[in-house]
């Protein structure tokens, strides 16, 4: 089945991956960007870390399901 599956499945799968990391983190670890960068874009106020959150879950979940369909496309090639 490997061989079915397209080059863009793996790269929706590796965005999900990103996507789910990136939201991972920023949960967890909310002021990664002012430790990393050194720099405050929202002035501390976390807004944009939240806005991060919500686009890295969005992300996470859009390419997971694009991935996914690409998987189930391969699959039935391969049995069909």
């Amino acid at each position: 089945m490997m061989r079915n599956v397209r080059r863009r499945a793996w790269i929706e799968a590796i965005f999900a991956a990103i996507c789910g990391v990136l939201f991972i983190v920023t949960l967890i670890w909310h002021d990664w960007i002012e430790r990393v960068f050194g720099v405050e874009p929202d002035i501390g106020s976390g807004a944009l870390e939240w806005v991060i959150v919500a686009a890295a879950l969005c992300g996470a979940v859009g390419f997971s399901l694009l991935a996914r369909s690409e998987w189930r496309k391969a699959k039935e090639i391969q049995t069909g």
